[in-house]
């Protein structure tokens, strides 16, 4: 990306009351001088005042204001008009920014890429940025949040710390071989940098954490045809997304929804009930089912609890067995059919008990699926950072130079030592910006919206 010329785009999305248009730059004030009147003039003496004025001819009511650099988004000079809500009022206003000289259309991210290159964000808390606007729950947007308040980044930054000052103090034992200096013992610098790797290592532990906010879980409702999925499917999201019939074969295909299950965000797939089926058009919905059942990352099996037959429904159960059976939860549906009946236990499977119908226990579903998602460690959405899939890559990079740096300090081999550990600081760098190559940004940035 070009970070010379002035750029404008609108900053805020389709079908509110008020639109945005953003521009930044050094010609932000004039483009926006020519663009805008009002009876106080864009300047230095009006920075950070909302003024009253009009655009264009005979006149459109707009809001502008005016912040000079350093103190803005992207560290320019930035104004912002605020017109009337609509495609027709914001597009007027952006073709009159956009037909001014020395401005052009901003591409996809490059105001916070500029926010970046200008220091006034890291590139951890440049992506928290994307993932503020994507975030599909409460949580999510709270670890968002705290990336971009630089949770993240000072973790990172406690860790380059940490491995710059052990890189130092083997680079001055070359550099003063015969001085009469007092070192410390190379235990002390393997204790120091033995505490480094587990710090690496929180960080690398958080990676599920991160995946599942960023990222969502798929679920998918699986079982024989009229064992309550479509109802289970209702129950979960609050309303009535499938239909609900006696008649078994009622779902043919797979029906996916997403919501929010205890603050993490979810792909629910209702399926076709699993039977042999000389139906064309069904036996097309069970293959669909048994594809979504291995693309899935937790299976509701559901079994009925008031057949006839239990231990059929067991056997069922076992015939479709899926593959990933230890994020598989078995689910017997229709209890409130059969108060006093007992069910067969089913060995080394998550079991719950429930009504889908009048959502008994349906609490208890959702606890098994929390500790299935978190891997029973906890609730993973309280982490205090959680790195996504470059961070991930990153920090194991690092993580692999620090068992040789160890070996190099033991035997006393101090450059070799700095040079394992100068490696690790670059990878660690990276997460933060400190090094970091054009084209990613680009690849990082493109994923934005154009208006950010």
């Amino acid at each position: 990306m070009n970070t010379v010329d002035t750029i404008a785009a609108v900053a805020t999305a389709p079908g509110g009351a008020i639109n945005i248009v953003r521009i930044s730059g050094d010609h932000a004030l004039d483009v926006a001088q020519k663009v805008w009147r009002g009876k106080k003039t864009l300047g230095k003496s009006t920075a950070r005042m909302m003024l009253y004025g009009l655009i264009g001819d005979p006149g459109e009511p707009a809001l502008a204001v005016y912040m000079p650099n350093p103190h803005s988004y992207t560290g320019e000079d930035v104004v912002e008009l605020q017109c009337h809500g609509g495609a027709a009022a914001v597009r007027r206003t952006l073709e009159a920014v956009l037909t001014q000289r020395n401005v052009r259309m901003a591409e996809p991210g490059e105001f916070t890429m500029r926010a970046f290159i200008n220091g006034k964000l890291d590139l951890a808390q440049a992506e928290a940025v994307g993932d503020v606007i994507n975030a599909s729950s409460e949580a999510t947007l709270d670890l968002a949040l705290r990336q971009l308040d630089g949770a993240l980044s000072q973790t990172v930054n406690d860790i380059r710390e940490q491995l710059l000052l052990l890189a130092s103090d083997c680079e001055s034992r070359l550099d003063f071989p015969d001085e009469e200096l007092e070192f410390d013992d190379a235990n002390i610098l393997i204790d120091r940098l033995e505490n480094a790797r587990q710090s690496l290592q929180k960080l690398i532990d958080s990676a599920h954490a991160g995946a599942v906010l960023r990222q969502g879980v798929r679920i998918t409702l699986a079982g024989k045809p009229n064992a309550g999925k479509s109802s289970l499917l209702n129950a979960l999201l609050g309303v009535d997304r499938a239909i609900v019939s006696s008649i078994p074969g009622t779902t043919r295909d797979t029906l996916a929804e997403n919501a929010v299950l205890r603050n993490i965000p979810v792909e629910i797939t209702d399926t076709a009930g699993l039977r042999d089926s000389d139906d064309e058009i069904e036996a097309l919905g069970i293959q669909r089912a048994k594809a979504a059942i291995r693309q899935s990352q937790i299976v509701f099996y559901l079994l009925d609890a008031s057949a006839d037959d239990p231990v059929q429904e067991l056997r069922e159960f076992e015939r479709n067995r899926p593959g990933n059976i230890q994020q598989t939860i078995a689910v017997w549906n229709k209890i409130d059919l059969v108060k006093n009946h007992l069910l067969p236990e089913i060995a080394d499977v998550k079991t719950v008990k429930i009504s889908a119908r009048t959502g008994e226990n349906l609490e208890l579903l959702l606890d098994a699926f929390e500790r299935s998602v978190w891997q029973g460690d906890g609730n993973g959405a309280d982490t205090p950072a959680a790195v996504n899939a470059r961070h991930l890559a990153l920090l194991q990079a690092a993580e692999v130079m620090l068992a040789p740096a160890a070996e190099e300090i033991s035997c006393g081999n101090w450059e070799l030592a700095s040079a394992n550990l100068r490696l690790a600081l670059v990878e660690v760098g990276k997460i933060v910006g400190e090094t970091v190559e054009p084209d990613l940004l680009d690849e990082i940035f493109s994923r934005f919206c154009i208006g950010k």
